[in-house]
């Protein structure tokens, strides 16, 4: 046995912090555990305030009884439930749309050469147009103006209706997409072409991938807002949520159905805003390179 075999390996040794790393470390804990006590305390009051200063208003009985009432809003929620299904069907089919439509548009808008001119100039004016109109004004004129063509094969309200959607949407996406293109250095593309890369794979590899990364919150964000205008197909006709709750409005004549409506659409959008924020403090995080 060699001298070496003979020699008992020697245990890592544990670090021991200093006396002023330890007073750091408790001075830390204890600011974060006040921190967390006084934010607690002042939410505590504002909410109490708040609650006193509404409660205690003149008319909150009859607010309370219009648009609060536990029975109605019961009775309403099965009818909105069955509306937010068709809401959260058409935000997935006009999100797709949208994002699809935009990047399409972008990339049009970005082709270089004297001979993409009118295709740059259709899609600058796509953009310029949609981005424009009211979208409620997209909603009449495709839902009420497009069918009094009488076209054959005329598709439903609904569908003009996420058509609209897409359309509006698509000119917001596109801006996006094209501002995520541009970031993009030259010189990437430069290397790429040098490589032996035309043009479309060096978008489809090199600079697509960057772009979308970079732009991702703001197209969370725009899809955070379409979650909400959905709910602007029910003046078209079908029946959402809105439209539900419109209906169980007019048979009580009591507001709750709103509220219901209203509480069931922040709660589908709680999970894309906590997505989009946890995207946007990773790209933050990236840039700066944490």
């Amino acid at each position: 046995m060699t001298p070496r075999e003979t020699t008992p390996a020697l245990a890592p040794r544990e670090h021991i912090p200093s006396a002023a790393q330890a007073r750091r470390t408790a001075y830390r804990r204890r600011q974060t555990i006040y921190s967390v006590l006084v934010a607690a305390a002042s939410t505590a009051a504002l909410g109490t305030l708040l609650v006193v200063a509404v409660t205690g208003a003149p008319g909150w009985a009859r607010v309370r009884e219009s648009f609060l009432d536990p029975g109605i809003a019961a009775d309403a929620l099965p009818a909105v439930l069955d509306g937010l299904w068709l809401n959260v069907r058409l935000l997935v089919c006009c999100a797709a749309g949208a994002l699809l439509l935009g990047l399409v548009i972008a990339v049009l808008r970005t082709l270089r050469g004297p001979i993409f001119f009118p295709v740059r100039a259709l899609a600058a004016g796509y953009t310029y147009t949609f981005r424009g109109l009211p979208l409620i004004i997209v909603l009449y004129l495709l839902t009420l103006g497009v069918p009094g063509l009488r076209l054959r094969g005329m598709p439903s309200v609904l569908v003009l209706g996420g058509l609209a959607l897409v359309l509006t949407y698509g000119g917001y996406l596109a801006e996006v997409f094209r501002a995520g293109i541009e970031s993009v250095h030259p010189s990437q593309l430069a290397a790429a072409r040098s490589l032996g890369l035309t043009y479309r794979q060096t978008m489809r590899h090199v600079v697509l991938p960057q772009a979308v990364r970079r732009v991702a919150p703001p197209l969370l964000n725009d899809v955070v807002a379409l979650q909400k205008d959905v709910g602007l197909v029910s003046l078209a006709g079908p029946i959402d949520a809105v439209r539900a709750a419109q209906i169980a409005t007019a048979q009580t004549f009591n507001y709750t159905p709103y509220i219901v409506a209203g509480v069931l659409f922040v709660l589908l959008a709680i999970p894309l805003i906590a997505v989009t924020d946890w995207v946007t403090l990773r790209s933050a995080r990236r840039q700066s390179g944490g």
